[in-house]
This record gives C-alpha cells, structure tokens and sequence, in this order.
C-alpha cells in the first residue's frame, strides 16, 4: 500500500511545477524574493517605501460555476484569468495597485498539462493586471471530487497610499458616472446561465448569429481586467470619488456599495449597447428585466464617480489604457440606491 494507490500522486505533483514554471517566470515583478517551490511567497517592501501612509488592500475570490463550462468543453487554459480578475479588479477599485497573487487548485486527479493549462491562465491574469504569482497549492481530492473535475480560487495583495484609497465618501451631487466595457458575463450568474443553456458539449458548440460565435465562446470569454485602466485614470490626475465592480448582485447590489448614505445614483439603460448574449439570455430564459440587472455586468464591468470637469479626461485615460468608456449617468441627492431608467 503506498500514496498513489490511495489516489493522490505525488510525482504527478512533481511533474504539474515544472511544467507551470514557464509561465510563472513571466509574472515576475523586481520585488519578488525567491523561486517557485518554496514553502512560503518572498516579496520585497520596497514597492511601498515611497508611500507616506501605505495600505495593504486583498481580494480573494473563485469563479464559481462557469468551471462547469471548462469541464465540457475541455478548455482549460482562461479560466485562472478569471480567478486573477475577480481579486485584482476588488483591490483595484479601491485605488490599489495589485502586488501578488497565490493560487489554489482542488482536483479529483492530478493531471499535470491540465494543472498547468489552468496556471497558464492564471499567470496570464496576473501579467495583465502587473502583479506577480508568487506560490500556490494544488490539492488532489480523491473520493472528495470527481476525477475530471477541480475548483480554482485565489487571493490577491496590494497597496495604495492611504490618501489615494478610493472609499466613496467624496461622491457628491452633479458627479458623473462613467462605465467600462465588459467582456460578456464575466465570473456571476452561472448557476442561472446553466438553468438557462442546456449543458452540453453540443449546445455550447451551436454557432448563433446575433452572437458572431459559438455560445460557449461568449459564455467562456475571462472576466475583463481594469487594473491598467484604473492605473491610467490615476496617472492621468483624474481623482476618482467612487468605483463600484459589477459583479453578483449586478447593479442594484453593487452601485449602492460605493455610495455615501445621502446620494443616489442615476444609470441611462440606453447610454450604451447591451452585449447580445445577455439580450438572448434574457429572451431565451424568459427572465425578467430587472432580475438581469440584479445578477449580471450587462456589459459594464466597473462603474465610477468622477467630478463633470473630470469626465473628458478620465474617458480619455480609459480609452489609452485599451477599455471602452461609455457616460452611463450621474449622482443625485436621495437615499442611497441605484434607479435604472
């Protein structure tokens, strides 16, 4: 009796580092303190020493149940950029820079090229969002999991001067709203899209017209990343006085989080085009308006206060950094809350 007849292997373990470590190696950023394979992730304070009151920011998150949609279609290698954008575009909207970021992977069996088709994923993140990977886990679960299956989750480090942290509490009257593209439906509302879809290989391949793609295509698509947008704004003077991250809860949940108590924020439904998978989800699973709102992007991944003066300038810091700006509405005195209209 030994470990790999219980249904962990760990040369499989072995195998899954070395192959990840092409990718990892391009993640890496000046401050990093050792290699890949350590007991613990080394990374050098000198990032923040130039900071007068420097403030340590996290994130951590998974992708819940659009893996899924990995499994059936044996697609592997974007779904860790998800798992990067969830934790990096939390610290990001609140005015912080992302540092690091550490990964866990929970599967039934160790399937090396898998594993490293999962952290190529990841690394991919991280390298878009400028922060390193700095270690990870990846446990076998035998008995636990499925052994085609695994769950990808991660937690992301980063800092902002105190004085530049984003909290909301500038936001005032007259301010504008301005919001920024996303890529589809992101990493929320997977339990609804897979009530709405059949689940299958077949469905998931099955080309529409309005869509341009395959239906898993546009569902599969990562989670946009706003780090270097949020970045550019900062360089570009703009300070901006609340951000919301639209994720589960959509709008009604998410907008109201940024607000102080006495001000209500106003969004024009028409001041941009919703992406068509959310108009065919919405048609094809018969749901109604508002819960759309309620649970998904519909194609705004980030929204943020900035003062009227500001708004050119932030549209064109946005527009430089590679995202999509579009002015979606603007904030008014009331009890706190979001009106769509």
């Amino acid at each position: 009796m030994d470990y790999k007849s219980s249904g962990v292997d760990i040369e499989a373990g072995y195998k899954s580092v070395e192959l990840m470590k092409q990718f990892v190696k391009g993640t890496m950023r000046p401050e990093v303190m050792g290699g890949l394979g350590g007991f613990s992730g080394a990374f050098s304070m000198d990032a923040i020493k130039e900071m007068e009151h420097p403030v340590l920011l996290s994130g951590t998150d998974g992708v819940g149940t659009k893996i899924k949609l990995a499994f059936l279609l044996d697609r592997h290698d974007t779904i860790g950029i998800d798992a990067v954008a969830m934790c990096v575009n939390d610290v990001a909207c609140a005015g912080g820079e992302p540092l690091f970021f550490l990964d866990y992977i929970a599967c039934g069996k160790n399937y090396p090229e898998k594993i490293a088709a999962i952290v190529k994923g990841v690394a991919e993140g991280c390298k878009q969002s400028g922060c390193a990977l700095i270690g990870g886990e990846t446990a076998e679960h035998p008995g636990l999991m499925p052994e085609d299956e695994y769950d990808v989750a991660g937690f992301s480090v980063g800092v902002a001067d105190e004085k530049d942290i984003i909290t909301g509490q500038e936001i005032k009257e007259g301010d504008v709203l301005i919001g920024m593209a996303s890529t589809g439906v992101h990493s929320n509302g997977f339990s609804l899209v897979r009530k709405i879809f059949d689940m299958t290989e077949e469905s998931l391949n099955t080309y529409y017209d309005e869509l341009g793609e395959t239906l898993g295509e546009a569902l599969l698509r990562p989670t946009r990343i706003y780090v270097k947008a949020m970045k550019s704004i900062k360089d570009a003077g703009v300070r901006v006085r609340g951000c919301s991250h639209i994720t589960g809860g959509g709008f009604y949940e998410n907008v109201p989080r940024m607000l102080p108590c006495d001000m209500h924020a106003v969004i024009e439904k028409g001041s941009y085009e919703v992406p068509a998978i959310f108009k065919l989800m919405q048609a094809k699973g018969n749901v109604d308006e508002r819960m759309m709102y309620n649970t998904y992007n519909m194609g705004l991944g980030m929204v943020l206060a900035v003062r009227p003066e500001d708004k050119d300038k932030t549209m064109e810091a946005i527009k430089a950094a590679g995202d999509t700006p579009y002015v979606v509405g603007h904030i008014e005195k009331g009890q706190k809350g979001v009106t769509l209209c």
